[in-house]
């Protein structure tokens, strides 16, 4: 079945009131419980995801009160500036340095556990679909303007704090370059870092206690994992032999492909895809690069030159401002180029049956070109944007404040989560509708879906735009958001915004719900449609971007006088 005929017979499904002493009717496997996460996700995950799903439910008044006795305006501010430090964008960003500064031992290990979490982080929050905790009666405070559009399950940031935290600190440990009382400073500056990431993101409203838990196990794990194994794997992939990072590269690709299909638009593959990319990019560059004869031998092969005293500090500047200047002239002109090449060769792929086409994802063959992107990269922002991000991260207080569902999964979870109050609050035996049952809007509201799904010129949607509005569809002004606006942005989606609201609350009449569902997700971001060449371009683009950290500004530094 086709991405649109899918969607229609979402669509045409009705809501069913049922007698909940009623038996449960037996149906074939994939049409149990006609509800959202039922028909979207194999019988197995979607199991998964319901063992799951109390524990969300039954951590929300805790982190609510926990949040009601600690908000104040500074901690606000501290937490919301802090989880930049937690983010894969900063990394990103700061990780090349570590390269043209002789740490390449370092780079390349927080380049494989960064990559691990954010790669494994993804992949389970897609395959299990949990939504963050529920808001209200939480509020969201952050300056990303995607982190709450994916799912919550396990917490990246907790991933990625946990994993370089103890990197550092056994390294630290094991040091004999610096004095004790100075390691030990160090070593409690890495907890603090740990502490402060994992608690920020409970205090901030956008992980659960459970999510915290299993993305900081995660992040033990890819670090334990970094530390026995890294060093083995950096000489494996600069043996000589090309066989080797081929290898690699043909194992990762097998990972992206076997990536879970999410039952809403998240951005988790996106971000997989890029350090997936980054990945690939500096183990090849990495292979290569130690046998031009421009790297040393030490601490690892492929270790590019470098010591201060004899670059100087003006030349390392250089360097630095040179090197990060080759990479964005990369990104902005390689996406371009690959949206016009691309294409075509899709066309022809798919008309021999050899794409792989994902959900949320166009086909090449329903449009003829790729319009200009807004919002499209989470991991690195074009260098317009840069200015502004600065600038707000020198004014800490600029954060967004959201009160209400921002993704397909708040959504349905907030759905969920009142009809379940609801039952709660009555004795009648009339039946509520079930916490599992889709949303099937009336004409009116079809009409005013149909205002938010790209259309082709004869107003008809296109083949695989999704028919509810789905928030990660749309990342306009994404990094605009992530740094903040400037402004306290505080949405409150009504009604009830609280667990009082439903005492004694008698159950909605069918039209009251169909009205209430459709206030919630009309209050959806808007969405723009997502193109199949985009995961090939951001592939390309990222792996790209690493050969160039690792292995392109390097060499360009030795040839133009700023090297060794």
């Amino acid at each position: 079945m086709s991405l649109l005929e899918d969607a229609s017979a979402t669509l045409s499904e009705k809501p069913t009131l049922v007698n909940p002493k009623a038996p449960e009717p037996r149906l074939d496997a994939g049409n149990k419980h006609h509800d959202h996460y039922a028909q979207r996700l194999p019988p197995w995950r979607n199991a998964l995801r319901k063992r799951l799903i109390p524990i969300v439910r039954w951590e929300t008044p805790y982190l609510a009160l926990m949040q009601e006795k600690l908000r104040s305006p500074a901690l606000d501010s501290y937490f919301a500036f802090t989880a930049n430090l937690g983010t894969h964008t900063f990394y990103m960003i700061f990780l090349p340095i570590l390269f043209w500064c002789g740490y390449t031992n370092i780079g390349r290990a927080m380049v494989h556990m960064l990559a691990a979490g954010i790669f494994w982080s993804g992949f389970v929050k897609d395959m299990l679909c949990l939504p963050r905790p529920l808001s209200p009666p939480l509020a969201r405070i952050t300056m990303s303007g995607s982190a709450a559009l994916e799912y919550g399950f396990p917490s990246s940031h907790s991933t990625n704090a946990v994993s370089v935290a103890i990197y550092a600190i056994y390294h630290l440990r094991n040091s004999s370059d610096l004095q004790p009382d100075v390691s030990l400073a160090v070593q409690a500056l890495f907890y603090f870092y740990a502490v402060s990431i994992i608690f920020g993101r409970l205090y901030c409203g956008m992980h659960g206690f459970l999510d915290c838990i299993l993305g900081s196990l995660l992040g033990a794990v890819l670090a334990v994992a970094q530390l026995t194994y890294g060093d083995w794997l950096d000489y494996w992939i600069t043996s000589g032999v090309f066989m080797n990072p081929l290898v690699l590269t043909l194992i990762i690709l097998v990972l992206v492909r076997i990536h879970p299909e999410p039952a809403d638009d998240c951005p988790c593959f996106d971000d997989s895809l890029a350090f997936t990319g980054v990945f690939i990019g500096i183990e090849i560059g990495a292979w290569h690069y130690a046998l031009t004869g421009y790297s040393i031998s030490d601490p690892i092969p492929s270790t590019v030159p470098f010591t201060l005293n004899e670059v100087g500090m003006l030349r390392s500047t250089v360097r630095i401002l040179l090197g990060v200047t080759n990479i964005f002239l990369w990104r902005a002109s390689m996406k371009p180029t690959l949206f016009k090449v691309l294409p075509p060769l899709f066309r022809i792929l798919e008309h021999a049956r050899l794409n792989l086409p994902r959900a949320f994802f166009l086909n090449a063959s329903n449009y003829t070109n790729v319009p200009k992107l807004k919002g499209d990269d989470n991991v690195i922002p074009p260098a317009s944007e840069l200015p502004h991000m600065l600038k707000n991260l020198a004014h800490p207080r600029k954060r967004s404040v959201s009160v209400g569902p921002q993704s397909a999964a708040d959504a349905y979870e907030t759905l969920a989560y009142r009809n379940r109050r609801r039952r709660e609050s009555t004795n009648s035996l009339d039946g509520p509708v079930l916490e599992e049952t889709t949303w099937s809007p009336n004409a009116k509201d079809e009409e005013a879906i149909a205002l938010q799904v790209p259309s082709r010129n004869n107003g008809q949607p296109l083949l695989g735009a999704n028919l509810l509005p789905t928030p990660m569809a749309s990342r306009v002004h994404s990094f605009e958001q992530m740094m903040g606006t400037g402004n306290i942005d505080i949405k409150v989606v009504t009604p009830p915004d609280s667990d009082a609201d439903f005492a004694g609350e008698v159950m909605q009449s069918p039209a009251e719900e169909e009205e209430e569902k459709r206030e919630i997700f009309m209050q959806l971001t808007k969405p723009r449609v997502r193109y199949d060449v985009e995961v090939i371009t951001k592939l390309i683009v990222y792996a790209g971007i690493a050969w160039i950290a690792v292995e392109g500004n390097p060499i360009l530094f030795q040839v133009v006088g700023l090297g060794m």
